[in-house]
């Protein structure tokens, strides 16, 4: 399902039309693409994210704009930012966790 490509093309402010005519495709099938009644091929996935300079991931609602994974639970997002600092970074949040469980 292409869920931000209505966001995107808006954001762009050009219409289905314009859209259709730049990558290929009929107006009628960008406005059942946007309003989810029927859904693309891979090939058009990857025009329609080449396009607006984006990742298919993206446009299906996989990733938000940052790139983060949208299927993963908060746990595991913070998880994997706390590995991304250095080790003086992941004392400093290893010190905050500690001291808020003390207080329990």
């Amino acid at each position: 399902m292409v869920k931000n490509l209505k966001k995107l093309r808006t954001q762009k402010g050009i219409s289905q039309q314009k859209l259709a005519s730049e990558i290929g495709l009929t107006q009628q099938s960008v406005n059942k693409y946007e309003n989810h009644n029927i859904e693309p091929d891979i090939a058009t996935l990857i025009a329609l994210a080449d396009y607006f300079d984006t990742s298919v991931d993206y446009l299906i609602g996989r990733v938000d704009e940052e790139g983060n994974n949208l299927s993963v639970s908060e746990g595991e997002r913070l998880i994997s930012q706390y590995k991304k600092l250095d080790s003086k970074e992941q004392l400093c949040v290893k010190t905050v966790i500690e001291t808020f469980n003390s207080l329990k």
